[in-house]
């Protein structure tokens, strides 16, 4: 007991107290996330759309999240990550409370798209700050600090989405923006003037043009292959509930919970994960099994049938989530630069955005033409060409001499 209190003291030791306070705030926004999680079955059940009609409103979020992800990135190396965030999250807090009170497609197409963008444009300016204000020597912690508590609040959001959703699904997006906007408060107070740890420029970096950072091939490569990790990924959110309503016939509560169980396991596990393997193995090792991983957790869907698979599954592409989305973060801060580094974050964060376009429209369209068997095996088998893929693309590449 001593050694794993041990562990998880040096895990979190040496982080600033601004890195604590991003998380904080991260925390406080992530604990409202109740809407994403159940969009598909708020879109199917409550307002009695189809799932083709699904499927557009899903993707027309994930093409929101796209346009939020470049222009957050584009913004943030124009006007500073600190304005893009605050925005970010008052702005988008206050765009819940509308999109709340609209039933119709062609409006929710327009209110899904938009809040979609805006909120988007968190990340990629979160994730300059979480670089701006660690030391260098804690970049990998930092970022995983950050995820510990997005997934702590994601723990939260389901679960508690989950039983507001048995009353009303309007409080979902209530409880959603008011944290939002708390979190927005909270991080203009603390960050209005805040200094971060000044970095080295690398002159072959100093450019922050969009152009340049397309030209950069083997990063372009790396977005696409996190596009396929995520694209799977996101099953988690945009199928898997459809999977546990229509096959096992599970209520709202234990959908949620199993959604919640997600971020539990990150929260708990993740920093001294982060700490024990980040400095043994390489990123390339570890992203290629965090990929392997990934589509298990899908394919054991198809081996297995019984409830508690549903938690195995879910344990399983949790671990995965660890072994690679903090190491695929650390990844993208070494190929940028400090004045390049917010267009560099938001191509990373529109892999992400991207796979909200794709995971829906590829899951449901699968399930729609064949069955959720197929989809999981389709799962399983994206997720071995991406870890292939990584596991060429990060190669240590020979020094010319």
């Amino acid at each position: 007991m001593t050694r794993v209190l041990t562990l998880y003291k040096n895990a979190f030791g040496g982080l600033s107290r601004a890195a604590w306070i991003l998380a904080l705030v991260m925390l406080i926004n992530r604990s409202g996330s109740m809407v994403v999680p159940f969009l598909s079955v708020y879109l199917t059940a409550s307002l009695g759309f189809d799932l083709e009609q699904a499927g557009i409103l899903l993707s027309l979020f994930g093409v929101g999240s796209i346009t939020g992800a470049f222009v957050g990135g584009w913004l943030t190396d124009k006007i500073g990550h600190f304005w893009v965030q605050f925005f970010s999250l008052v702005g988008g807090g206050s765009l819940f409370f509308f999109v709340a009170n609209l039933a119709d497609f062609l409006p929710l197409c327009v209110g899904i798209f938009t809040i979609s963008a805006v909120s988007e444009m968190l990340r990629p300016a979160n994730s300059s700050s979480v670089a701006h204000y660690a030391k260098p020597e804690n970049v990998t912690r930092a970022f995983s600090l950050n995820r510990m508590a997005i997934n702590l609040g994601y723990s939260f959001g389901p679960a508690v989405g989950g039983i507001l959703a048995t009353f009303s699904y309007n409080l979902l997006f209530i409880v959603d923006g008011i944290t939002c906007i708390s979190a927005g408060i909270l991080f203009f107070f603390y960050f209005k003037n805040k200094k971060g740890h000044e970095q080295k420029e690398d002159e072959t970096k100093a450019t922050s043009s969009p152009l340049n950072a397309l030209k950069d091939w083997r990063f372009v490569l790396f977005v696409l292959l996190v596009l396929s990790f995520a694209t799977v990924f996101f099953q988690l959110f945009m199928t898997l509930p459809l999977y546990y309503k229509d096959v096992y016939q599970l209520p709202e509560s234990q959908i949620g919970l199993l959604i919640g169980l997600n971020g539990f396991i990150v929260f708990l596990l993740e920093m001294i994960i982060v700490y024990s393997v980040g400095e043994r193995f390489s990123i390339r090792r570890l992203v290629m099994i965090g990929s392997l991983l990934n589509g298990l957790a899908f394919i054991i869907l198809n081996l297995l049938h019984s409830e508690p698979i549903l938690y195995l599954a879910v344990l399983i592409i949790s671990v995965a989530e660890i072994m690679a989305m903090p190491f695929m973060a650390t990844y993208t801060v070494q190929r940028s630069g400090p004045k390049n580094r917010g267009i560099y974050m938001g191509m990373y964060s529109f892999a992400y955005s991207a796979a909200f376009v794709l995971a829906p429209a590829l899951g449901t369209n699968i399930v729609r033409a064949f069955d959720f068997t197929t989809l999981w095996w389709v799962c399983g088998v994206l997720s071995i060409g991406t870890s292939v893929g990584f596991f060429l693309l990060l190669a240590p590449q020979k020094k010319k001499a």
